[in-house]
């Protein structure tokens, strides 16, 4: 093969370009969508005593041990037009997320919250007690404890998670398949659109190109994740 040629192959067609544009369109849409969630969830488990906080745990954990198809399906059927989530979309916006990006981007943080979850809940439980009692002793309100001790502290471990999810969010299949197809140009994310060039006899650089990019994306956010963890360490350890 000669260096022309080699430079053909691995350039981007317009498709795949359109393909990894829409993987991290979905992806950062998900993400922002996903994090105040997360947070939430993160800050109840972490900091909660309640009855049934174990049973919220392993809900907000299933679809780290579910089947992807089935979570696709779950959500097939709440935001189907008569489930109970798109009958709201329907009726209330006349709209729906089926054989859509943004369907594509619900299953995408449905899929990563687990992760997020771990790591921002993690984080906050590192944030020393000790200090949040200092500025209220101090007579600072919860709210304004909240913001200037225990969020601060707690800041990189959120963006770790939030880099984590993401990587997971560009890199979700079977849910996405399942609840919004695998539509050109509308939900055809990075995985399915190596997927379909698996299914073609002359897709073997079309698979190549594609995969390389996954695996670049995917050692960023794993890189990044990773500095942000080492990092949040640091400034535990020197306060």
């Amino acid at each position: 093969m000669t260096s022309g040629e080699y430079d053909a192959a691995m350039t981007l067609t317009p498709e795949e370009w359109t393909v990894v544009l829409l993987s991290l369109k979905v992806g950062a849409v998900a993400m922002a969508a996903t994090l105040p969630v997360a947070f939430a969830l993160a800050w109840v488990l972490a900091r909660g005593r309640f009855p049934g906080k174990v049973l919220l745990d392993a809900l907000v954990h299933l679809p780290l041990v579910l089947p992807p198809v089935v979570t696709g399906w779950l959500l097939l059927i709440a935001f189907a037009p008569a489930g109970p989530l798109g009958a709201i979309l329907a009726d209330g916006f006349g709209t729906s997320v089926l054989f859509r990006w943004t369907g594509a981007a619900i299953a995408a943080g449905v899929m990563a919250l687990p992760l997020m979850v771990r790591a921002i809940r993690l984080s906050i439980e590192a944030v020393d007690v000790r200090l949040e009692s200092a500025a209220r002793t101090l007579g600072a309100r919860p709210a304004r404890v909240f913001w200037s001790v225990t969020l601060p502290l707690s800041v990189p471990g959120v963006l770790a998670g939030l880099v984590l999810g993401f990587a997971r969010s560009i890199g979700e299949f079977g849910a996405t398949i399942t609840f919004v197809s695998n539509v050109p140009g509308e939900t055809r994310t990075l995985p399915l659109a190596v997927y379909s060039a698996l299914q073609r006899p002359d897709g073997d650089a079309e698979v190549f190109r594609l995969a390389m990019i996954a695996v670049a994306l995917s050692l960023v956010a794993l890189v990044a994740s990773e500095a942000l963890a080492r990092r949040s360490g640091r400034v535990r350890h020197v306060l």
